[in-house]
């Protein structure tokens, strides 16, 4: 099996392309250990489909599939176009639905699924947070000291909700920090694109940032979020670190 990993925005993940759908939760768990395995928060699989560019099977590191992953989806869009699985601007097939993405060298802008506000008020830790989806669920609070981010609340949260959970700094230049909890992972990671986007969206719902803004996750890296008449925009770059064969 050849296989390739994935770096995008300190989110990795491990990819093939295949033309049989299958059930692939044991080799997920197998293929993104970081000790025995090659080690990625994801597994992606392309399989061909007769009205979109591709169809996606989308695995957390511990098995689990998951509806959608922001950067996993930009990620996925450059190993298509790059294996001539895809043209440069493409339309693929996710548990959340349509997403489109655009190639361009090593920068890769999808448009995520619109966004849903479950709710603008659930309390918990002192805190009130918003839920929305945006592709998956989110739990989205803003702080003042985004250095100081308790995980075991966030992990009390997340078996709670069912979501993963994110907290937001506006920055002066009204630009955006964010740290998230994972589903699937269930420990911080160092980017999460749906994430951003649903903090993203709960600031602009509440008039705290512009349309199109900069946000910068756990990595360190600039991602470009941006909102237009469908949904939220997701720009950033995205790096093949390597290719290997697994048996």
């Amino acid at each position: 099996m050849q296989l390739t990993k994935y770096s995008a925005n300190g989110n990795d993940f491990v990819v093939f392309h295949t033309f049989l759908k299958k059930p692939r939760n044991s080799l997920a768990k197998e293929l993104c250990h970081r000790q025995d395995g090659i080690g990625a928060d994801g597994l992606i699989v392309l399989v061909p489909h007769s009205e979109y560019d591709f169809e996606w099977q989308f695995y957390n590191a511990d098995g689990s599939e998951a509806e959608m992953c922001g950067n996993g989806s930009r990620a996925a869009a450059h190993y298509a176009y790059t294996n001539e699985l895809a043209p440069a601007k493409m339309r693929f097939l996710t548990l959340a639905g349509e997403i489109k993405a655009e190639v361009d060298g090593d920068m890769v802008q999808s448009e995520l699924t619109p966004p849903k506000i479950f709710s603008q008020s659930i309390e918990h830790d002192g805190a009130i947070w918003w839920k929305i989806d945006t592709g998956v669920p989110h739990m989205v609070t803003f702080v003042e000291d985004i250095e100081n981010f308790d995980i075991a609340s966030a992990r009390e949260l997340r078996y709670k909700e069912n979501a993963n959970v994110n907290i937001a700094k506006i920055l002066p230049d009204g630009n955006m920090r964010v740290r998230t909890y994972e589903r699937g992972v269930e420990d911080e990671t160092l980017a999460c694109g749906t994430g951003m986007a649903a903090c993203f969206y709960r600031a602009l719902k509440e008039g705290k940032v512009k349309e199109n803004i900069e946000v910068y996750p756990t990595s360190g890296e600039t991602l470009y979020l941006g909102i237009n008449e469908r949904t939220i925009t997701f720009k950033g770059q995205v790096r093949k670190t390597f290719s290997t064969t697994w048996n």
